[in-house]
């Protein structure tokens, strides 16, 4: 061996064993970063309590909006209609065994899609709201309260999607991989041309069924914060 091959070979094996130490501290960087990102058993229990305090503050608006609502829109505080259905709205009715043993990966992401249809019938009634107001051409301050409850709401509603988005991360969901559910339910009046009537009931409907999606919504997150850690 040459002296010039010799040189080589002495600065070629430092040059190695660097490029093999700076991979091995770079794979370990990688894994510490992983572990420390991803939420703990306790952590992501904290996070569902979190979750179902929202839910029950969120409930409380609603139920509040609610009475509102049908004092002013359906002119009688006490006005119930239990036999009037959307089928937009999701399905309310659950069998008790079905619904335990759903996977958190389900239950998760069954929550977000029905507040996504909520959210949105949310917002359908309040910019009705806003054109009948736009329409008269004053601002009524009635109108204008339920108007701010709806937008309100929306906003609870928005934080508890958030919620749900970080907890879907947490137990490693990805979209691809989530089965969606059909929703089931009767339409009131399907194809048919809504009077003011109508589109009033309508909203006094989603405001109902929101009451009740949540408290079985909050039923879930009480389940998931009580699943033992692992």
């Amino acid at each position: 061996m040459t002296r010039t091959e010799r040189q080589f070979m002495t600065l070629k094996v430092p040059c190695l064993f660097q490029m093999t130490v700076w991979w091995i501290v770079s794979i370990l960087c990688c894994v510490v970063l992983h572990v420390e990102s991803a939420p703990t058993p306790f952590n992501q229990r904290q996070m569902y309590k979190n979750s179902f305090h929202l839910t029950r503050s969120t409930r409380a608006s609603v139920q509040h909006l609610l009475r509102n609502y049908k004092e002013e829109q359906m002119g009688n505080v006490h006005f119930e209609d239990r036999s009037r259905h959307l089928r937009e709205l999701p399905s309310l009715s659950t069998d008790f065994y079905s619904w335990l043993s759903l996977s958190d990966r389900d239950r998760l992401h069954g929550a977000f899609r029905d507040m996504q249809v909520y959210w949105n019938m949310l917002e359908k009634k309040r910019k009705q709201l806003e054109r009948e107001q736009m329409e008269l051409n004053t601002v009524h301050a009635t109108q204008h309260s339920l108007i701010q409850h709806f937008r309100h709401i929306q906003l609870d509603l928005r934080d508890l999607m958030s919620q749900v988005s970080s907890q879907v991360s947490a137990v490693l969901l990805s979209p691809d991989n989530i089965r969606a559910c059909p929703h089931k339910g009767s339409d009131t009046k399907s194809g048919s041309v809504k009077t003011l009537w109508d589109s009033r009931v309508e909203g006094y409907i989603v405001l109902r069924d929101l009451d009740l999606y949540l408290t079985k919504l909050a039923r879930d997150f009480l389940l998931l914060a009580s699943k033992p850690l692992s």
